[in-house]
Formats: structure tokens, sequence, C-alpha cells
């Protein structure tokens, strides 16, 4: 079992990682990927990468964080070349939820990524909200680069599904699938090809049910797995034989 998107570097997980790892363990994940969202936060991951071998690692500016947090292209390109535990881009994206950072300057940050993404020929992990058009028009201009798209937390609609698929995107499942109130979306997973399917926690974010309203910790994917097992109506142990291996692929090929 693979969580495919972690913040081991925020508390309370960096604090207790080593319980962190030992309940993750004890269920078998046998990766987790904790996510770069700042400049400070890539400090706390290239210490985290190296703790243990099931932790890797990826470089990016959370599109909240780029106000503060100027990356360019060559600078992610250089800094995942000296880490062979950093295997991915992001958490990258759109996000004009919130005004936390100008938009124009959030698509500049996104096409730096992408841009070093395409270099490097590794995935991008990308953060989508309320910019579905607009995260779909920025990665259509590069549609003959064979992106390696990750959309992270899919909550996207089902058009918007149709739209990444088109891209080859995978989609990654987190604990929301579980939430009473995501009837919508579990409608969209139970749409989306399995092969293009990842899970993930968001920890410390996004704890899912029977846990909601807890702090969250990859231990915790274990319900998620069973929910989407129960959407895509297939057993847990397929679900996690499937994830794992759509990883890897994603990844590691």
């Amino acid at each position: 079992m693979i969580d495919s998107h972690c913040h081991l570097d925020y508390e309370p997980l960096f604090d207790n990682l080593d319980q962190i790892l030992i309940r993750s363990k004890k269920i078998g994940i046998e990766k987790l990927l904790t996510i770069c969202t700042t400049l400070k936060s890539f400090d706390k991951i290239k210490f985290l990468v190296q703790r243990d071998e099931i932790i890797f690692g990826t470089y990016g500016i959370h599109p909240h964080e780029v106000k503060k947090n100027k990356v360019t292209t060559k600078l992610i390109i250089d800094e995942i070349n000296k880490n062979k535990k950093i295997i991915g881009i992001g958490e990258t994206g759109l996000d004009f939820y919130y005004n936390h950072s100008d938009k124009k300057d959030q698509i500049n940050s996104f096409i730096n990524h992408i841009k070093a993404s395409i270099n490097l020929k590794i995935p991008l992990i990308i953060h989508s909200r309320n910019a579905e058009t607009e995260t779909f028009e920025v990665l259509n201009q590069f549609k003959n680069e064979n992106l390696k798209i990750l959309m992270h937390c899919f909550t996207g609609s089902k058009k918007f599904a149709e739209n990444m698929l088109n891209l080859n995107a995978f989609f990654s499942a987190s604990g929301i699938i579980t939430f009473k109130n995501s009837i919508d979306l579990q409608e969209t997973f139970k749409g989306l090809p399995l092969e293009k399917l990842l899970i993930e926690t968001d920890s410390p974010y996004l704890a899912p049910e029977p846990n909601r309203g807890k702090k969250n910790e990859p231990s915790y994917i274990d319900f998620t797995a069973a929910k989407l097992g129960e959407i895509k109506d297939i057993s847990k142990s397929e679900v996690v034989k499937i994830t794992t291996n759509n990883f890897n692929k994603l990844f590691f090929e």
C-alpha cells in the first residue's frame, strides 16, 4: 500500500515520526510520498527522506504560497537533481478559492513547474480548486510533451475528469470519498478507470470516516482503500494491489 500524498513535515506528524512509521508499516504501507509546499518545507523533506527507506519526497510550491516562494524552472530542476529520493514536482497548480496569491503569479509558477517536469520526465502533483477550466487550459498547452500528471485529492467534476483523462492523468482518492456528503465525488470515482487511480491521506488533513475530525496520518489510508473498493465493487486487497502498481508505474517507469 502507498500513501501518494502526505505532509510529514507538518505537525503533529513531524514530531511523532517514529510512531507514524510504526503504524504505517503495521498496515502494510511500503512507500510514503511527503509533499513539498514551500521552500522551508523542502528543508524538512530533505531530512525526512533520509530518515527511512519508505519515505520519498517532492519539490514544489503550493499555489497559495507562490507570493512568498518564488521558484524558476532551473531552480526546481537543480534541487531535484541533487537527491534521488525526490521523485515528483509539486504540489503545484491553481487555487482560486482564496486570494492568498495573485492568479497571474499562480499561473506563472504552475508553468515553471510544468516545464521542469517535462525536462526531468517526472510527475507533476497537481492541486486544483475553483480553477478547473484554467488548470486544464494551462496543461493543455503542453499536451504533446508526454506530461506525467497526478491530480491530488481529486474532487473535481466529471467533465474535468474527462478532460484530464485526455491528458493521460492519474487521480488520487483521499479520505473525502468516505464522507457521507460526497455522493457526487463517489460517482465520479466510480466512472474513472482503475488503471488511473491512486490513494492518499493528505495527512494531517482530511481524516477519513470513522476518524473524521481527528488529525489524519498515513495509517488511516486503510479506510480510504476500503471505501474505494466499495465504490469500484472490488476487494480492498485488489484496490491496494492496483493503486500500488499504478503509483510505481507513474513514478518509477
